[in-house]
């Protein structure tokens, strides 16, 4: 599900890139501000009833629209056209309508990690055989768990789990 502030913010993100690419002087805080944002409206999307976190959405909302106000307003600069598309976009997102897609991520979290233990994640190229990086583990003293044909967990002593990732860095080649 897609919320009107995250399109809002697709569009804004969108703007800034564009103006950027054009050649503009974009104020320095808004890449980190945007960023904020964008994790304001992460958590909200986690926990919607939560009191603290509708209330950082409604911050970084307001944020939002400053950043919108200051980005227009350079790309006035291009001309009416340019801006009458940018605010036709942010009017299709008012309305509810999925303007740009959030990007897939690929990004994970490890869960259930042993407790006491350093732990790492590979991910490969191309799938390889399991002996190999069984292997390398066991000789070791690490932990493995394999998430999918190119993903590994790893599990154990911090120098182990160094060694064994050292080791395992010429299947990164391949």
């Amino acid at each position: 599900m897609s919320l009107p502030s995250e399109q809002n913010w697709l569009i804004v993100f969108n703007l800034l890139t564009d103006l950027n690419k054009k050649g503009y002087d974009i104020p320095k805080g808004i890449n980190p501000e945007l960023g904020l944002i964008r994790s304001s409206i992460s958590s909200y999307k986690k926990d919607p009833y939560h009191p603290d976190l509708i209330n950082s959405l409604a911050k970084a909302e307001m944020s939002l629209n400053s950043i919108q106000e200051t980005l227009l307003e350079l790309a006035s600069q291009e001309g009416e056209e340019y801006v009458d598309k940018w605010l036709g976009l942010f009017k299709d997102a008012m309305h509810g309508k999925e303007v740009f897609e959030f990007p897939k991520s690929r990004s994970t979290f490890i869960v259930n990690t042993p407790p006491g233990l350093t732990t790492g994640r590979i991910t490969l190229k191309k799938a390889l055989a399991e002996e190999r990086v069984q292997e390398i583990a066991e000789w070791n003293g690490l932990i493995i768990e394999f998430e999918d044909d190119v993903t590994v967990d790893l599990h154990g002593d911090k120098e182990d789990l160094k060694t064994g990732l050292k080791e395992m860095g010429s299947f990164f080649l391949e």
